[in-house]
Protein backbone atom coordinates (compact mmCIF):
# COMPACT_ATOMS: atom_id res chain seq x y z
CA UNK A 1 0.00 0.00 0.00
CA UNK A 2 1.17 3.65 -0.85
CA UNK A 3 1.55 6.34 1.54
CA UNK A 4 -0.73 8.14 -0.93
CA UNK A 5 -2.96 5.39 -0.20
CA UNK A 6 -2.79 5.16 3.25
CA UNK A 7 -3.22 8.97 3.59
CA UNK A 8 -6.48 8.73 1.74
CA UNK A 9 -7.57 5.52 3.90
CA UNK A 10 -6.75 7.49 7.06
CA UNK A 11 -9.01 10.74 5.74
CA UNK A 12 -11.75 8.57 4.94
CA UNK A 13 -11.93 7.43 8.52
CA UNK A 14 -11.34 10.60 9.96
CA UNK A 15 -14.54 11.79 12.03
CA UNK A 16 -16.37 14.67 10.49
CA UNK A 17 -16.38 16.04 14.53
CA UNK A 18 -14.16 15.08 17.74
CA UNK A 19 -14.70 16.00 21.45
CA UNK A 20 -11.73 18.25 22.73
CA UNK A 21 -11.02 20.07 25.35
CA UNK A 22 -11.59 23.32 23.70
CA UNK A 23 -15.10 21.54 22.34
CA UNK A 24 -16.54 19.97 18.86
CA UNK A 25 -13.27 19.96 16.47
CA UNK A 26 -13.74 19.28 12.85
CA UNK A 27 -10.79 18.08 11.72
CA UNK A 28 -11.23 18.07 7.96
CA UNK A 29 -12.04 21.78 8.18
CA UNK A 30 -10.07 22.79 11.08
CA UNK A 31 -12.12 24.64 13.07
CA UNK A 32 -14.60 24.50 16.30
CA UNK A 33 -17.67 24.96 17.18
CA UNK A 34 -19.17 27.01 19.98
CA UNK A 35 -15.30 26.54 21.91
CA UNK A 36 -14.86 27.54 25.47
CA UNK A 37 -11.34 28.74 24.95
CA UNK A 38 -9.93 30.86 22.23
CA UNK A 39 -9.16 28.89 19.02
CA UNK A 40 -7.95 30.14 15.24
CA UNK A 41 -11.28 29.30 13.97
CA UNK A 42 -15.04 28.81 15.78
CA UNK A 43 -18.22 28.33 14.17
CA UNK A 44 -20.79 29.88 16.91
CA UNK A 45 -24.55 28.78 17.22
CA UNK A 46 -25.90 31.72 19.29
CA UNK A 47 -24.99 34.63 21.08
CA UNK A 48 -25.05 33.10 24.68
CA UNK A 49 -22.08 33.47 26.90
CA UNK A 50 -21.36 30.12 27.42
CA UNK A 51 -21.39 29.59 23.80
CA UNK A 52 -20.54 32.62 22.11
CA UNK A 53 -16.67 33.72 23.51
CA UNK A 54 -14.63 36.59 22.86
CA UNK A 55 -10.81 36.16 21.56
CA UNK A 56 -10.92 33.78 18.54
CA UNK A 57 -8.54 34.60 15.30
CA UNK A 58 -11.81 34.07 13.29
CA UNK A 59 -15.81 33.54 13.59
CA UNK A 60 -18.25 32.28 11.35
CA UNK A 61 -21.94 32.44 12.40
CA UNK A 62 -25.04 34.23 11.56
CA UNK A 63 -25.06 38.04 10.92
CA UNK A 64 -27.73 38.13 14.02
CA UNK A 65 -25.30 36.59 16.34
CA UNK A 66 -22.49 38.59 15.28
CA UNK A 67 -24.57 41.64 15.84
CA UNK A 68 -24.94 40.38 19.37
CA UNK A 69 -21.13 39.06 20.05
CA UNK A 70 -20.37 42.97 18.82
CA UNK A 71 -22.92 44.46 21.28
CA UNK A 72 -21.64 42.66 24.48
CA UNK A 73 -17.89 41.91 23.85
CA UNK A 74 -16.77 45.14 21.63
CA UNK A 75 -16.48 45.25 17.85
CA UNK A 76 -12.79 43.76 18.21
CA UNK A 77 -14.60 40.18 19.76
CA UNK A 78 -12.28 38.42 17.43
CA UNK A 79 -9.64 39.37 14.51
CA UNK A 80 -11.77 38.67 11.32
CA UNK A 81 -15.31 37.75 11.27
CA UNK A 82 -17.56 36.23 8.39
CA UNK A 83 -21.44 35.68 7.72
CA UNK A 84 -23.36 32.68 7.50
CA UNK A 85 -25.17 32.81 4.22
CA UNK A 86 -25.83 29.77 2.46
CA UNK A 87 -23.57 26.69 2.31
CA UNK A 88 -20.15 27.85 2.60
CA UNK A 89 -16.64 25.30 2.10
CA UNK A 90 -14.34 25.08 4.58
CA UNK A 91 -11.03 22.64 3.69
CA UNK A 92 -12.96 19.72 2.72
CA UNK A 93 -16.33 20.48 4.45
CA UNK A 94 -19.41 22.27 3.99
CA UNK A 95 -21.32 23.61 6.44
CA UNK A 96 -24.83 25.84 6.47
CA UNK A 97 -26.48 27.16 9.44
CA UNK A 98 -30.47 25.99 10.16
CA UNK A 99 -32.78 28.14 12.41
CA UNK A 100 -32.74 26.86 16.10
CA UNK A 101 -35.52 28.89 17.93
CA UNK A 102 -33.79 29.54 20.33
CA UNK A 103 -33.04 33.38 20.89
CA UNK A 104 -32.46 35.86 17.99
CA UNK A 105 -29.79 34.70 15.48
CA UNK A 106 -29.55 31.01 17.04
CA UNK A 107 -28.89 28.59 14.42
CA UNK A 108 -27.91 25.02 14.62
CA UNK A 109 -24.97 24.16 12.36
CA UNK A 110 -24.89 21.14 9.65
CA UNK A 111 -21.08 19.63 8.56
CA UNK A 112 -21.18 17.74 5.71
CA UNK A 113 -18.46 15.70 4.28
CA UNK A 114 -17.38 12.64 2.95
CA UNK A 115 -20.98 11.47 2.26
CA UNK A 116 -22.01 12.46 5.64
CA UNK A 117 -24.21 15.01 7.65
CA UNK A 118 -23.63 16.10 11.33
CA UNK A 119 -26.23 18.69 12.90
CA UNK A 120 -25.18 20.01 15.94
CA UNK A 121 -27.93 21.80 17.39
CA UNK A 122 -26.50 24.51 19.97
CA UNK A 123 -29.16 25.20 22.39
CA UNK A 124 -32.83 24.94 20.48
CA UNK A 125 -36.33 25.37 21.31
CA UNK A 126 -39.47 23.89 19.25
CA UNK A 127 -42.01 26.10 20.89
CA UNK A 128 -43.04 29.19 18.88
CA UNK A 129 -40.55 32.14 19.42
CA UNK A 130 -41.88 35.57 18.34
CA UNK A 131 -38.50 37.09 19.19
CA UNK A 132 -36.71 34.93 17.01
CA UNK A 133 -36.88 32.35 13.77
CA UNK A 134 -38.52 29.18 14.24
CA UNK A 135 -36.35 25.97 14.20
CA UNK A 136 -35.99 24.24 11.46
CA UNK A 137 -35.72 19.96 11.64
CA UNK A 138 -32.02 19.26 9.51
CA UNK A 139 -31.92 15.41 8.36
CA UNK A 140 -28.97 14.14 8.88
CA UNK A 141 -26.81 10.79 10.06
CA UNK A 142 -25.42 12.47 13.28
CA UNK A 143 -27.30 14.63 15.43
CA UNK A 144 -25.69 16.49 18.20
CA UNK A 145 -28.13 17.20 20.75
CA UNK A 146 -28.73 19.66 23.74
CA UNK A 147 -30.19 17.84 26.74
CA UNK A 148 -30.97 20.78 29.14
CA UNK A 149 -34.03 19.45 29.96
CA UNK A 150 -33.10 16.30 29.42
CA UNK A 151 -35.21 14.05 31.64
CA UNK A 152 -39.24 12.90 31.52
CA UNK A 153 -40.54 14.94 33.82
CA UNK A 154 -39.57 18.40 31.81
CA UNK A 155 -42.91 19.08 30.55
CA UNK A 156 -42.91 23.04 29.58
CA UNK A 157 -46.48 24.32 29.04
CA UNK A 158 -47.78 26.61 26.43
CA UNK A 159 -45.79 30.29 26.87
CA UNK A 160 -49.27 31.78 26.63
CA UNK A 161 -50.81 29.96 29.57
CA UNK A 162 -47.26 31.46 32.00
CA UNK A 163 -48.20 35.00 30.16
CA UNK A 164 -52.71 34.59 30.97
CA UNK A 165 -50.94 33.62 34.87
CA UNK A 166 -49.03 36.86 34.46
CA UNK A 167 -51.82 38.73 33.31
CA UNK A 168 -53.99 37.56 35.90
CA UNK A 169 -52.07 38.63 38.62
CA UNK A 170 -51.45 41.87 37.09
CA UNK A 171 -55.43 42.43 37.60
CA UNK A 172 -55.71 40.49 41.02
CA UNK A 173 -52.50 42.96 42.46
CA UNK A 174 -53.06 46.25 40.70
CA UNK A 175 -51.18 48.41 43.65
CA UNK A 176 -48.18 45.92 43.34
CA UNK A 177 -45.01 46.16 40.69
CA UNK A 178 -44.44 42.76 38.95
CA UNK A 179 -40.49 42.63 38.78
CA UNK A 180 -39.57 39.66 36.18
CA UNK A 181 -36.33 38.20 36.14
CA UNK A 182 -35.50 37.34 32.51
CA UNK A 183 -31.86 36.75 31.38
CA UNK A 184 -30.59 39.53 29.15
CA UNK A 185 -30.59 38.14 25.30
CA UNK A 186 -33.67 36.04 24.29
CA UNK A 187 -35.43 35.73 27.74
CA UNK A 188 -36.45 39.31 27.92
CA UNK A 189 -37.31 40.38 24.84
CA UNK A 190 -39.66 36.86 24.35
CA UNK A 191 -41.17 37.79 27.86
CA UNK A 192 -41.68 41.33 26.35
CA UNK A 193 -43.19 40.12 22.81
CA UNK A 194 -45.38 37.78 24.62
CA UNK A 195 -47.28 40.30 26.31
CA UNK A 196 -47.88 42.14 23.69
CA UNK A 197 -49.12 39.61 21.84
CA UNK A 198 -51.48 38.68 24.62
CA UNK A 199 -52.88 42.00 24.54
CA UNK A 200 -51.12 44.52 27.50
CA UNK A 201 -50.06 47.70 25.27
CA UNK A 202 -49.05 49.47 28.98
CA UNK A 203 -45.18 50.82 28.95
CA UNK A 204 -42.43 47.72 30.49
CA UNK A 205 -39.91 49.69 32.41
CA UNK A 206 -36.50 47.58 32.13
CA UNK A 207 -33.21 47.06 33.51
CA UNK A 208 -30.30 49.08 32.14
CA UNK A 209 -28.63 45.57 31.02
CA UNK A 210 -31.24 44.85 29.01
CA UNK A 211 -31.33 48.15 26.78
CA UNK A 212 -28.90 47.65 24.26
CA UNK A 213 -29.93 44.04 23.67
CA UNK A 214 -34.12 45.46 23.79
CA UNK A 215 -32.80 48.14 21.10
CA UNK A 216 -31.43 45.62 18.75
CA UNK A 217 -34.35 43.14 18.85
CA UNK A 218 -36.23 46.19 17.50
CA UNK A 219 -34.10 46.91 14.66
CA UNK A 220 -34.32 43.91 13.56
CA UNK A 221 -38.20 44.18 13.39
CA UNK A 222 -39.09 42.60 16.68
CA UNK A 223 -41.99 44.84 18.07
CA UNK A 224 -41.57 45.30 22.00
CA UNK A 225 -43.97 48.19 21.98
CA UNK A 226 -43.43 50.99 25.08
CA UNK A 227 -40.41 50.22 26.81
CA UNK A 228 -38.64 52.85 29.26
CA UNK A 229 -35.82 52.56 31.46
CA UNK A 230 -36.06 51.49 35.20
CA UNK A 231 -34.59 54.53 36.83
CA UNK A 232 -35.78 56.89 39.15
CA UNK A 233 -34.27 59.68 41.35
CA UNK A 234 -32.19 58.73 44.47
CA UNK A 235 -34.75 58.19 47.31
CA UNK A 236 -37.92 57.62 44.69
CA UNK A 237 -39.64 54.87 43.99
CA UNK A 238 -40.33 53.88 40.54
CA UNK A 239 -44.03 53.88 39.27
CA UNK A 240 -44.54 50.97 36.98
CA UNK A 241 -46.75 47.82 36.74
CA UNK A 242 -44.11 45.72 35.29
CA UNK A 243 -40.12 45.54 35.41
CA UNK A 244 -38.01 43.26 33.82
CA UNK A 245 -34.17 42.37 34.92
CA UNK A 246 -31.27 40.43 34.09
CA UNK A 247 -31.68 37.77 37.76
CA UNK A 248 -28.91 38.81 39.29
CA UNK A 249 -30.40 42.03 40.17
CA UNK A 250 -32.59 40.30 42.39
CA UNK A 251 -29.81 40.51 44.69
CA UNK A 252 -28.97 43.87 44.70
CA UNK A 253 -30.67 46.78 46.74
CA UNK A 254 -31.69 48.08 43.40
CA UNK A 255 -35.14 45.80 43.65
CA UNK A 256 -35.87 48.65 47.12
CA UNK A 257 -36.51 51.01 44.98
CA UNK A 258 -40.37 49.14 44.23
CA UNK A 259 -43.23 49.00 46.78
CA UNK A 260 -44.27 45.68 47.67
CA UNK A 261 -43.11 43.89 44.20
CA UNK A 262 -44.29 40.61 43.23
CA UNK A 263 -41.78 38.55 42.27
CA UNK A 264 -41.70 36.56 39.14
CA UNK A 265 -38.84 35.00 37.28
CA UNK A 266 -39.09 32.94 33.60
CA UNK A 267 -37.01 30.16 33.27
CA UNK A 268 -37.95 26.64 32.33
CA UNK A 269 -36.61 26.07 35.98
CA UNK A 270 -39.30 27.08 37.70
CA UNK A 271 -40.83 23.85 36.80
CA UNK A 272 -38.86 23.13 39.81
CA UNK A 273 -40.68 24.48 42.69
CA UNK A 274 -37.19 24.24 45.40
CA UNK A 275 -35.43 26.66 42.88
CA UNK A 276 -38.44 29.15 43.06
CA UNK A 277 -38.63 29.11 46.64
CA UNK A 278 -34.79 29.42 47.18
CA UNK A 279 -35.12 32.66 44.93
CA UNK A 280 -37.79 34.09 46.80
CA UNK A 281 -39.91 33.98 43.45
CA UNK A 282 -43.52 34.48 44.18
CA UNK A 283 -44.90 33.98 40.58
CA UNK A 284 -42.54 31.20 38.93
CA UNK A 285 -43.22 31.60 34.91
CA UNK A 286 -42.25 28.06 32.82
CA UNK A 287 -41.02 30.30 30.15
CA UNK A 288 -38.04 27.96 28.23
CA UNK A 289 -36.26 28.94 25.11
CA UNK A 290 -34.76 25.19 25.56
CA UNK A 291 -36.71 22.04 24.20
CA UNK A 292 -38.34 19.90 26.80
CA UNK A 293 -38.13 15.83 26.89
CA UNK A 294 -41.15 15.56 24.33
CA UNK A 295 -39.61 18.26 22.06
CA UNK A 296 -36.32 16.52 22.52
CA UNK A 297 -38.02 12.95 21.25
CA UNK A 298 -39.76 14.39 18.37
CA UNK A 299 -36.17 16.66 17.27
CA UNK A 300 -34.41 13.59 17.40
CA UNK A 301 -36.84 11.54 15.24
CA UNK A 302 -37.68 14.07 13.23
CA UNK A 303 -33.79 15.10 12.10
CA UNK A 304 -33.88 10.68 11.04
CA UNK A 305 -30.29 9.96 12.87
CA UNK A 306 -28.76 6.94 12.70
CA UNK A 307 -26.57 8.03 15.22
CA UNK A 308 -27.18 10.69 18.16
CA UNK A 309 -24.39 12.56 20.61
CA UNK A 310 -26.00 14.11 24.02
CA UNK A 311 -24.28 17.48 25.09
CA UNK A 312 -24.25 19.80 28.05
CA UNK A 313 -27.14 18.53 30.18
CA UNK A 314 -29.29 15.26 31.12
CA UNK A 315 -27.03 13.54 28.99
CA UNK A 316 -27.77 9.64 30.64
CA UNK A 317 -31.84 9.54 30.39
CA UNK A 318 -31.62 10.41 26.73
CA UNK A 319 -28.63 8.17 25.62
CA UNK A 320 -30.75 5.83 27.83
CA UNK A 321 -34.15 6.21 25.95
CA UNK A 322 -31.93 6.04 22.45
CA UNK A 323 -30.88 2.55 23.45
CA UNK A 324 -34.42 1.81 24.36
CA UNK A 325 -35.25 2.75 20.50
CA UNK A 326 -31.91 0.87 18.96
CA UNK A 327 -30.38 4.53 18.12
CA UNK A 328 -26.72 4.25 18.87
CA UNK A 329 -25.80 7.26 21.05
CA UNK A 330 -23.38 8.32 23.48
CA UNK A 331 -22.76 11.21 25.95
CA UNK A 332 -20.29 14.23 25.25
CA UNK A 333 -19.33 15.45 28.69
CA UNK A 334 -18.60 18.43 27.46
CA UNK A 335 -17.51 21.23 29.81
CA UNK A 336 -18.23 24.46 30.08
CA UNK A 337 -21.22 25.08 29.17
CA UNK A 338 -24.33 25.80 31.43
CA UNK A 339 -27.73 24.50 32.01
CA UNK A 340 -29.52 27.81 30.85
CA UNK A 341 -28.01 30.87 31.41
CA UNK A 342 -29.25 33.45 34.19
Amino acid sequence: MTKQTEASNDMAQEPLLTPTPQGLFCPRGGFHIDPVRPVARALITHGHADHARAGHGAVLATAQTLDIMAIRYGADFTATRQQADGSIAINDVTVRFHPAGHVLGSAQIAVSGAGQRVVVSGDYARQPNPACAAFEPVPCDIFVTEATFGLPVFRHPPPQAEIARLMASLAAFPDRPHLIGAYALGKAQRVIALLRQAGYDGPIHIHGALQKLCDYHIAQGIDLGDLRPATTERGRKLDARIVIAPPSAFAATWVHRFRDPVIAHASGWMAVRARARQRGVELPLVISDHADWPDLICTILDTGAGEVWVTHGREEALVRWCALHQIPARPLRLVGYEDEPE
